[in-house]
């Protein structure tokens, strides 16, 4: 019986002929990663280990990301505590504010992880880099420590679910729209501790900024990870980046998947997960017209500057509704370059966005958005559970920047192709 890319790639890692699902194995770590709001627990459970000094530096990276500029005095410190410990392992990957971003995106864009690679990080939405066809998830801050310790860590072989998307991809539709339409069938857990594999000539039309997207979300299904198998994409993504070689793996022709999934997207409507799960799932259709206070672009999710350049082309010569509130925050500081230097900065503030430094900010609810009692807001972000983004009865909805776009200008949820954007933006005519 053949192996899932998943499992070849962790095979590889553990020194090992063949692995299967279920199997308990020690693999070897490629990269690992922690934030301003995880190196600090991981840097203290490395003390209680008998040491203070990682494994390998050059395989570790420390993001200010979460709670940056720091907000308060406590985040202050959390900053202050990642800055002295990245400091005390030279060699190390450390990003501070101004010159990095979302780890999710400056991991990947640094060329840090390549595709074969087995990666860990302190945060839910590592599986982001599994668009690269590597192993990646998200572990706890004291799984992380131990890493750093070793250089290895222990996994229970996932079972893959095979996802299989058909048919061609419509104007104004997006990777966004694709893991929302998974979503909406397969709810929060059905993909609990098993790898989603992503396949299909729509898949193979996406550009690298659509594959990030639908790998991110894969964590919102209950996935241990999500992966997309390496093509002339990924490889010209990858050109003049990497640091290290990459090692390819594809999965057999009679790898065993738990589960196949088929999903046309023949016509089918942009996708929105309305409150409070990303899982309720509805074709825009069917929320359209709902009023909303906020609208944000950016996040681990959809911050980058492809997501910009189709939310700029629908605002193209329009003006943010007078009652809506639009956050433009950009995935990392190069993405902010692009922005200036495409001119797209000045047409969001033109336009009556507000423009804000590359954080998680207002995904998290951690500052700079935050949304009052009774508020209603549109996010290209990734979840929209009670209370994550401000007041509990607070609302979000999930959607692409080509609707957030849309609504923004128009007041309430809007489908982006009623606005008749310049261009036609659909696969690879997004990059």
């Amino acid at each position: 019986m053949g192996m899932t890319v998943t499992e070849k790639i962790l095979a590889s890692r553990a020194g090992k002929k063949s692995v299967r699902p279920g199997d308990l194995i020690f693999a070897k770590v490629d990269f690992s990663m922690g934030s301003d709001v995880t190196v600090p627990l991981s840097a203290v459970s490395l003390r209680s280990m008998g040491t203070d000094k990682v494994h390998d530096p050059s395989r570790v990276a420390m993001v200010q990301d979460h709670f940056v500029p720091a907000k308060d005095i406590k985040s202050a410190e959390l900053s202050k505590a990642t800055r002295e410990f990245a400091k005390s392992q030279p060699g190390s990957h450390y990003f501070e504010v101004g010159r990095a971003g979302i780890c999710h995106t400056v991991i990947p864009d640094e060329g840090l992880v390549v595709p074969g690679d087995v990666v860990v990080g302190a945060d839910s939405h590592t599986c982001t880099y599994g668009a690269l066809g590597l192993f990646a998830t998200g572990v706890g801050s004291t799984d992380l420590a131990a890493v750093w310790a070793l250089g290895e860590t222990w996994f229970k072989v996932p079972a893959t679910i095979r996802v299989n998307y058909h048919g061609k991809i419509g104007p104004m539709i997006m990777g966004k729209d694709l893991i929302l339409a998974l979503l909406g069938r397969i709810g929060i857990d059905g993909a609990t501790y098993q790898a989603l594999e992503f396949a299909g000539a729509p898949i193979s039309d996406l550009a690298m900024n659509d594959r990030f997207t639908i790998a991110n979300m894969a964590i919102e299904g209950g996935a241990k990870n999500g992966i997309i198998e390496v093509d002339e994409i990924t490889m010209a993504y990858g050109k003049g980046r990497w640091k290290r070689p990459p090692e390819t793996f594809r999965s057999d022709p009679d790898a065993e998947f738990v589960q196949t999934i088929d999903i046309d997207i023949d016509g089918m409507e942009p996708q929105v997960a309305a409150p409070y799960l990303p899982s309720n799932v509805k074709g825009v259709s069917k929320v359209a017209g709902t009023k909303v206070d906020q609208v944000f672009i950016g996040s681990c999710t959809n911050g980058r500057i492809e997501d910009y350049r189709i939310a700029a082309d629908i605002m193209a010569g329009r003006k943010v509704h007078p009652d809506v509130r639009m956050l433009v925050i950009p995935a990392s500081h190069e993405v902010q370059m692009k922005l200036v230097s495409e001119g797209l900065m000045t047409k969001f503030l033109e336009a009556g966005a507000e423009i804000g430094p590359s954080t998680c900010g207002p995904c998290i609810g951690g500052h700079m958005g935050i949304l009052g009692g009774g508020e209603v807001g549109f996010y290209t972000s990734n979840r929209n559970f009670v209370g994550r983004n401000g007041a509990r009865d607070a609302q979000v909805y999930l959607g692409s920047p080509a609707i957030a776009a849309a609504t923004a200008v128009a007041g309430v949820i809007t489908d982006p192709r009623e606005l008749k954007p310049s261009k036609i933006i659909s696969g690879k005519a997004a990059a």
